[in-house]
């Protein structure tokens, strides 16, 4: 299962030959800030004690929660981009933070240490598939949807540790927003959607996210009706991306562990498997009128 995202990610490099799976002990060490986000929280810290301004001070000139300003100075929370400005108008319009905020590393801060190099990769991936059969993919997730993921979570995290990894997956579905044109697939089975997590109006407002986010053309949702027989995929979730350069990486992930797989033949393999299912399960249209579907039985 997902702990920053339903996706985690491998030690081994994009160019390592062959895959491996993560370390416990690197899987456990879980989230923690990114360089770039320290630096930042350390800058607003700074400026807010020179000021003589208390984090509940500054929290109410910028109008956001003591708890925000605290997360964002410890450099747990990517501030978007209405604190920055507030912010610098609150501590002296120094220009700093300005400065700062643009060297921030975005998609760090919550994602465990596993998960963080495909998560970069596919920030510069030109197409990117995803088959999942456990829960909705991250980068479909509705905010309750996640949070309840995370609150589920074994071990349990703290409200601060849920509130970073939430910002997160929140902030990586930015990625499908801003690139219009690079291809998104994604294969999910129904019953991961007509699994309950909320009530009903929750249910709806998952299923009305993932109709939106997978409307624009560049987007691309099948889903393998319950009918279906046994398929290609059934070793389990798959992620596959293609670089820039035209080189395929392929990324799975089972119980706290995962590989990012660079072996040419093995990503062949997966690759087959995915276009396979591709044609056994419904095709888009189809795949919108069933979602569609189970909302109006809700």
């Amino acid at each position: 299962m997902d702990v920053v995202g339903v996706e985690g990610e491998a030690a081994a490099g994009a160019g390592s030959a062959g895959a491996r799976a993560v370390p416990a002990g690197e899987w456990e060490r879980g989230p923690h800030p990114s360089d770039s986000l320290r630096t930042f929280g350390a800058v607003v810290q700074g400026l807010r004690e020179h000021a003589g301004l208390s984090r509940a001070d500054l929290a109410a000139r910028v109008q956001y929660s003591k708890h925000t300003v605290e997360s964002v100075e410890l450099g747990r929370r990517m501030p978007d981009e209405a604190f920055v400005e507030r912010a610098e108008e609150a501590l002296g319009n120094t220009g700093a933070l300005r400065k700062a905020a643009r060297h921030l590393t975005r998609g760090e801060a919550g994602l465990a240490a596993w998960f963080r190099r495909w998560a970069r990769l596919e920030r510069e991936a030109v197409s990117l598939c995803t088959y999942e059969c456990r829960l909705v993919p991250g980068l479909l997730q509705s905010e309750a949807y996640a949070r309840a993921v995370f609150e589920g979570t074994i071990p349990l995290r703290t409200d601060d540790e849920l509130e970073v990894q939430l910002a997160a997956r929140m902030e990586r579905q930015v990625m499908m927003r801003e690139r219009p044109t690079v291809p998104f697939s994604f294969i999910v089975e129904e019953h991961v959607f007509r699994r309950r997590f909320g009530d009903a109006e929750e249910m709806r407002v998952l299923v009305d996210h993932v109709l939106e986010l997978t409307a624009p053309r560049n987007v691309t949702l099948q889903v393998v009706p319950l009918e279906a027989r046994l398929h290609a995929c059934l070793d389990g979730p798959l992620q596959i991306l293609e670089t820039f350069e035209g080189r395929r990486l392929a990324y799975s992930e089972g119980q706290k562990n995962g590989r990012l797989i660079s072996d040419s033949k093995e990503v062949t393999v997966l690759c087959q498997r995915y276009d396979t299912l591709r044609s056994q399960a419904l095709n888009p249209t189809e795949s919108r009128d069933l979602l569609e579907r189970l909302r109006g039985e809700l």
